[in-house]
């Protein structure tokens, strides 16, 4: 059987806007398909096909299923093109599809690349060793999503120890400190970046000055949505 990679987009260049790497030049292979439901989401298109987050998109204009060759050989010759060599995997959650996604990661980090993945670590890869960086946003209960669903200790403790990660929590208030401390605390997570939530600059901007002061009082890194604030909600971005 054909080992598929199921593809939402793949786009670049562009800059990670998010995170311990804001503003590396990047190419992004989105993924479709997520297990967590988040109210805020800025990629619904990738798993909404009910209309639960305001929009029912079609599977089937969405998703698109590549082999992992193939996915390969456009990131590598766009790479070539370009002079840039750095890939943030995104989604939906890009590990719902580890078997496929780590022949991609193998061969373009023998090759020289540079691998960053966004997971909401919630699901545990067999390994770390097949990508740089993970980005791992474990999401609070500001997401609408059930602690089940949101909260899997032995994968969080994974990230935590595999030397390769950076946290990133999504904030949309000072209230949600309160969880974050809970999570650094218990499976001491570090280092730690705090996110506005927002898909408008001005939500973005809002919900930064609103948090800011007790993520310095904590230690934590913040982090801006950059590439809210330079294009807005648009996608390929």
């Amino acid at each position: 059987m054909t080992i598929q990679l199921v593809v939402n987009e793949i786009f670049g260049p562009t800059m990670q806007g998010e995170g311990k790497n804001l503003g590396m030049p990047c190419f992004f292979l989105r993924l479709g398909g997520c297990n967590q439901h988040c109210i805020w989401c800025d990629t619904p298109y990738t798993w909404d096909w009910t209309g639960r987050n305001g929009t029912k998109y079609d599977p089937k204009l969405e998703l698109h299923p590549m082999e992992p060759e193939a996915v390969l050989a456009h990131l590598i010759e766009r790479g070539d093109a370009t002079g840039i060599h750095n890939l943030v995997v995104s989604g939906g959650e890009p590990m719902l599809q580890w078997h496929a996604l780590k022949l991609v990661t193998t061969a373009l980090r023998a090759s020289g690349w540079y691998v960053e993945m966004e997971t909401a670590g919630s699901i545990e890869p067999p390994t770390a060793e097949l990508v740089d960086q993970f980005t791992v946003s474990v999401k609070l209960s500001n997401s609408g999503n059930s602690a089940k669903v949101r909260i899997n200790p032995e994968a969080i403790r994974f990230f935590a120890k595999s030397g390769r990660s950076v946290f990133k929590f999504v904030v949309t208030a000072p209230e949600d400190f309160e969880e974050i401390d809970a999570l650094v605390k218990e499976y001491g997570l570090r280092p730690v970046y705090i996110m506005p939530e927002g898909i408008t600059a001005e939500n973005v901007q809002a919900h930064a000055r609103s948090v800011t002061a007790a993520a310095l009082e904590r230690g934590y890194h913040l982090t801006t949505r950059l590439q809210i604030l330079t294009y807005g909600n648009q996608r390929g971005t």
